[in-house]
């Protein structure tokens, strides 16, 4: 691929960001009575379902407040960004500090979680919302609400799912530590930010990357074992390449640190090996570490979410290695993704395909997916290219 191709390309990324997928979103799902994002949405933006998920509102608050910091100051987007954090202070919080999961549109609580990623994004949300108004009070509500999350993670203050029996760590706390610590010190620069991802970093690379077996594991025994069940042996190739970006990118900001470069680059290969559909191309979303059968129905389905962190990770992959066979893996991410999941009809993306590519549901939003996993993608592709 030349650079004016390449050059293409990014110009075609921020395109379909601006053009396509945000106004999509600001059209059909914005809040305009009670604030926020609705993301009940059939395929041409109707809203079919009200009610909110308290991820999509901190997801949403950060992708519109980014966009005002990073690509261009918009008075939508910041009534945007202010609009939903204002709904998440208001109305996400429970009595005890933590948020909700799955409240009413109108801010009533439906359903709460043991785990605390709503916090995350809720936090992201604020820090990004801060930098854009020069607000104090919302970057310390931000530094506050990172701690009580993290000290929340290694409590644990609801009773736990599972029993004492088979004792597990999963690597979907870690990564949203990292990838939370980014933005913090990207727009608040929060103090110590640069050390808890050393610690998230090392975790990963301890407990989860498995350079015997060649893969990225998504559950562990607490000293890394291998639990030879079904939820053990599952591989999340599309989860663990966005780990592995969250550690490339980390690179990036120590100047091309040569360990992560590879710690993130191996990571990548191991999963892509594991995950890409040979036979009809994308990112499968489940793998079993033996090559047995998964239990779970959807594991050779294609979501939209792992192709997205696949086009990023192969590309910035390329960036810090010069290596072409990354180049080659982006297009192939790229052309399949595009080819597959864009409607080319009413806009945006569907989300869930059958393992051939062939539309599953025509939903183009739900409780897990909005405004996020695309619109990152395509900002952070399109400066990477940029930045080549």
């Amino acid at each position: 691929m030349d650079p004016k191709q390449l050059k293409d390309i990014g110009t075609f990324y921020t395109d379909t960001l601006l053009n396509d997928i945000v106004p999509f979103w600001l059209e059909h799902g914005l809040d305009r009575e009670f604030g926020g994002i609705m993301t009940g949405l059939d395929r041409d933006g109707t809203v079919i379902d009200s009610d909110k998920g308290c991820w999509q509102q901190g997801r949403f608050a950060w992708l519109m407040g980014h966009m005002y910091n990073n690509i261009e100051p918009r008075q939508e987007w910041l009534d945007a960004a202010e609009s939903t954090v204002g709904f998440i202070r208001k109305y996400c919080f429970d009595t005890d500090g933590r948020l909700f999961f799955h409240l009413t549109r109108d801010g009533q609580p439906i359903r709460k979680r043991r785990y605390s990623f709503s916090e995350s994004f809720a936090c992201i949300a604020m820090a990004e919302l801060a930098k854009a108004t020069k607000n104090q009070g919302l970057a310390d509500d931000a530094v506050k609400m990172f701690k009580a999350y993290t000290a929340y993670n290694e409590k644990g203050a609801e009773p736990p799912k599972f029993t004492d029996v088979r004792p597990s760590r999963g690597m979907g706390v870690p990564m949203i530590d990292m990838v939370t610590c980014h933005v913090l010190r990207d727009t608040i620069d929060m103090p110590g930010a640069t050390e808890w991802i050393d610690q998230c970093i090392d975790g990963i690379e301890t407990y989860f990357v498995k350079d015997d077996i060649e893969c990225v594991m998504e559950t562990v025994g607490p000293n890394g074992e291998l639990i030879d069940t079904f939820d053990g042996r599952m591989l999340n190739p599309g989860h663990a390449i966005e780990g592995a970006w969250f550690i490339m990118r980390e690179a990036k900001y120590r100047n091309n640190d040569e360990r992560l470069v590879k710690l993130g680059t191996k990571m990548l290969d191991y999963m892509w090996k594991r995950g890409w559909d040979e036979e009809f191309g994308g990112m499968l979303y489940f793998r079993d570490v033996k090559g047995l059968p998964c239990h779970e129905y959807w594991q050779d389905m294609k979501f939209w979410w792992p192709q997205n962190e696949t086009v990023i990770a192969t590309l910035m992959a390329y960036q810090l290695t010069g290596d072409e066979k990354y180049l080659q893996w982006h297009k192939l991410a790229h052309d399949w993704a595009f080819d597959h999941f864009p409607d080319k009809e009413c806009g945006e993306w569907f989300g869930y395909l059958h393992r051939d590519g062939s539309v599953s549901t025509q939903l183009k939003g739900n409780l897990f997916k909005g405004p996020f996993h695309i619109p990152r993608m395509l900002i952070e592709s399109a400066r990477i290219i940029g930045e080549l």
